[in-house]
């Protein structure tokens, strides 16, 4: 359903009993709302709580700011290697708003927030500007955007740069299938054809790769480290030891950063969602949630 959030047009799935713990699942750089496992959500669903989903800005259903253009992210990398400051169409601060205006068209005041990637950056985000509203924060192979953590391999950087080979929807299932087995979970492995059906979905769904380079450019432009200390709400923080796209470092990072966060590391675990990861994810989370539901 779409709603208004921030004064944007949002596309938000909600799942689940509304008298329940709200739990926002907040996704990650150009995913759609859809990339949230169906047994994750059902999982949490069975274990009491009011599942909320949306599209970022610029992504899936979602409004876009193509009136914004397109930014060049090779300059911006340079820009950001040399420490000056980047200028991005929109920032993390706005698309967290945009999360928190969700919260508000559902007339929700508190929820656990759960973000995966930028996604749990975005999370950080929205418990740094307003930490009445987040219960719990759960950040997945996320990070603190701190400028000397480690970044991603060289090869993972290539391609995530790299372009389809033509403008055909098929050529943007193989190239972005062929990324996902690049940052995918070696302990985890996806079977071929289960990703390509995936990505397959997820394109005939929306394909917007300028919207992509706009969050790209927010990712890369903010650095919420000096604001987390301040965090006082009970925090998860989850990471894969064999992520080649976030490195563990950076999990460690974020964990380190936020008081009385909890750090765990799943070994195996690359920078994706496949079927055992949701497992040790939510082994993790269920009780997390449920004591910050009791707290």
């Amino acid at each position: 359903m779409k709603i208004r959030a921030n004064g944007i047009q949002v596309e938000v799935e909600d799942s689940g009993d509304v008298s329940r713990p709200p739990v926002l699942l907040v996704m990650g750089l150009g995913m759609q709302l859809i990339a949230w496992p169906q047994a994750l959500v059902d999982a949490l669903v069975d274990a009491g709580y009011r599942v909320i989903r949306h599209d970022n800005r610029d992504i899936g259903l979602s409004q876009h700011f193509d009136e914004l253009g397109v930014p060049n992210l090779a300059l911006a990398a340079i820009k950001h290697k040399l420490g000056m400051r980047l200028h991005p169409p929109y920032t993390l601060i706005d698309m967290a708003k945009d999360a928190l205006g969700v919260l508000d068209a559902l007339a929700i005041p508190q929820a656990h927030v759960v973000g995966v990637s930028m996604g749990g950056m975005i999370a950080q985000r929205m418990a740094i500007a307003a930490p009445g509203r987040v219960l719990s924060l759960t950040s997945v192979m996320s990070s603190s955007g701190a400028r000397r953590l480690p970044s991603a391999e060289p090869r993972v950087l290539r391609a995530m740069l790299g372009r389809p080979a033509n403008a055909s929807h098929e050529a943007a299932i193989d190239h972005t299938t062929a990324l996902f087995r690049l940052i995918g979970s070696p302990g985890f492995p996806l079977p071929e054809a289960e990703l390509r059906e995936r990505v397959r979905l997820s394109v005939a769904r929306s394909h917007h790769p300028a919207g992509i380079s706009r969050q790209m450019l927010a990712v890369v432009a903010d650095d919420r480290a000096s604001a987390l200390p301040k965090l006082r709400c009970p925090t998860l923080v989850v990471h894969g030891k064999a992520d080649p796209l976030v490195p563990f470092a950076c999990g460690e990072d974020t964990a380190s950063r936020i008081p009385g966060a909890q750090l765990v590391g799943v070994e195996g675990m690359g920078h994706d969602l496949p079927p055992g990861v949701v497992q040790r994810l939510l082994a993790a989370l269920l009780p997390f949630l449920k004591s910050a539901t009791a707290r």
